[in-house]
């Protein structure tokens, strides 16, 4: 951990992958809350961001559709479907966080739509 520095791999593509899932709430009204630390993120999917209602169904879309278009982002069950934990590995690489997020546009705006 300490000669591969990976702690502070974690903090750098964490802060980075954070902050394209921010840009991802920017252009989906369904994202209520993005959150974590590190590499651990989690992004709440919601009814609207005023009623804060969690939206199960369309979690549970959205994860199948990851998974089909080759990401698996989301494990659960469809009582915590909207709450996705996200949690790659430490030798992640941008380009991979960067295909991640893609594939969850994608899958936000087909489910969603």
């Amino acid at each position: 951990i300490v000669r591969d520095a990976l702690a502070e791999r974690a903090r750098e593509l964490g802060a980075y992958m954070k902050e394209q899932l921010l840009a991802l709430k920017q252009r989906h009204e369904h994202i209520g809350d993005v959150r974590g630390r590190g590499l651990l993120l989690g992004v709440e999917l919601v009814e609207d961001r005023q009623s804060k209602t969690p939206a199960r169904e369309l979690g549970f879309e959205v994860s199948r559709r990851c998974l089909e278009l080759g990401a698996s982002l989301n494990i659960g069950r469809r009582s915590l479907a909207n709450i996705f934990r996200i949690a790659p590995p430490l030798t992640v690489t941008r380009e991979q966080i960067d295909t991640a997020v893609s594939i969850l546009d994608q899958a936000l705006s087909e489910s969603a739509g």
